[in-house]
């Protein structure tokens, strides 16, 4: 994800805000009881907006992209985007979502390094295996995330003096990582 995607995604959010609304769909803010409107399927993600808050939301989500597009354009170094269906939550190192993508400003060679690390400790279930995506040679680590409860998988890729790191937080992501996977070309 490049800046200038991030941006175009903010003034899309701010071109949506503009939109009416002409839909109320349940929230859990202004619900008696939560528990009785809770998802049957824990896995379902979806965000349940009121009609009145979706400019709200819209407009505050252009900000935060604009403020971290800015602060990555400014300063150089690490960017990290985060994508989830529907919502994506609050970042942490044990918060799961479906993509996380990080261009690190550090070569492949010691961001492997550092992987390596926790595949070769004793009781790691970290595995890695190189692969070739679209003629281009990356690492994939599936198992337990360094420095998280989580499980899922992580695949790194060298792009000139930078590395791109693909992550999935948890194994439900699997199919939807493998098949977003097949779709990464890097330009010459």
């Amino acid at each position: 994800v490049t800046p200038e995607i991030a941006l175009r995604f903010a003034d899309d959010c701010e071109r949506l805000a503009a939109l009416p609304v002409d839909i109320n769909m349940a929230s859990h803010l202004n619900q008696a009881s939560i528990a009785e409107n809770l998802p049957a399927d824990l896995n379902d993600y979806r965000w349940f907006v009121n009609d009145y808050s979706w400019h709200d939301m819209l407009v505050s989500r252009a900000a935060e992209v604009r403020l971290l597009a800015a602060d990555t354009q400014v300063k150089g170094g690490d960017y990290a985007a985060y994508f989830n269906p529907i919502e994506v939550n609050a970042v942490s190192n044990n918060t799961i979502n479906a993509l996380r993508v990080t261009i690190r400003d550090k070569a492949f060679d010691d961001v492997t390094a550092e992987y390596q690390k926790y595949v070769e400790r004793k009781d790691s279930n970290l595995s890695v295996e190189a692969i070739t995506i679209n003629d281009v040679a990356a690492n994939r680590y599936i198992g337990k995330i360094p420095n998280s409860d989580l499980n899922g998988i992580i695949v790194i890729f060298k792009i000139r003096d930078k590395t791109a790191i693909l992550q999935t937080d948890s194994m439900l992501f699997e199919s939807d990582f493998n098949t977003l996977l097949e779709t990464v070309h890097f330009n010459a």
